[in-house]
């Protein structure tokens, strides 16, 4: 089975529904047997880092509200995620364009880390107040993930996967993806937002029996439920 996951680091909420995804996967029998690609997504493709400014001064800015109020708001956004184990600092966060961070990750996803790519990216932007949009701070990530870190910088000083990043944009607007996060099972059906780990958990299940169904019996010919094959 696959779950395709659309995703910015920047958003609060893709990080808190990455962990109630994991929650209903673990409890979901057959999780081995299920792949997991994440998919690039930009909230704010026109965002710019501007020194100095704080996040709580950002989403102030952008909701016509105070910095406390903003602060407020994010401190409520923490507080939601502390409900599923992490830990938001948003007096840390910096607030920067992702595009670099999802090349970053699409080249880890090359080298089979791109779970656990997406799992360093959002803590070092979530938690630990690093500035994803750098290019230094990304190498240093991806030697965390086992990675060359000069490797990884000389490869973002191109242009390298960017077009991958433009493709997932490309992809969500296919499927009319208009927030994030956003699941698709299969290309069967789609979950969009943090949802609860039980709902994860009852897709998953949905999904792996309709590709799996259950044999038909058929009476055998002393009354034994047999199965199409004939057996019984």
């Amino acid at each position: 089975m696959k779950v395709e996951i659309w995703s910015d680091i920047m958003c609060p909420f893709c990080y808190i529904g990455k962990r109630k995804f994991e929650a209903g996967l673990a409890e979901f029998a057959h999780a081995d047997a299920v792949e997991v690609q994440w998919h690039s997504f930009e909230l704010d493709p026109n965002m710019q880092h501007t020194p100095g400014q704080t996040i709580h001064e950002l989403l102030a800015e952008r909701k016509g509200v105070s910095v406390a109020q903003g602060k407020q708001m994010n401190d409520h956004m923490a507080g939601i995620a502390a409900e599923v184990g992490l830990q938001y600092d948003f007096d840390r966060v910096i607030p920067t364009n992702t595009f670099l961070a999802h090349r970053f990750l699409h080249l880890a996803a090359a080298q089979g880390k791109g779970n656990e790519a997406e799992e360093r990216v959002f803590a070092a932007y979530f938690t630990e107040g690093k500035d994803i949009g750098d290019l230094d701070t990304l190498a240093q990530l991806g030697a965390d993930l086992g990675l060359d870190a000069a490797e990884v910088k000389a490869t973002l000083q191109t242009d390298a996967y960017a077009q991958q990043v433009r493709y997932d944009e490309y992809q969500a607007q296919q499927i009319n993806v208009r927030g994030v996060p956003y699941f698709v099972f299969d290309d069967k059906y789609a979950v969009s937002g943090a949802q609860p780990a039980e709902l994860f958990q009852e897709v998953l299940e949905k999904v792996w029996e309709e590709n799996h169904p259950a044999p038909t019996l058929v009476a055998g010919q002393d009354g034994a439920a047999c199965d199409v094959d004939g057996n019984c």
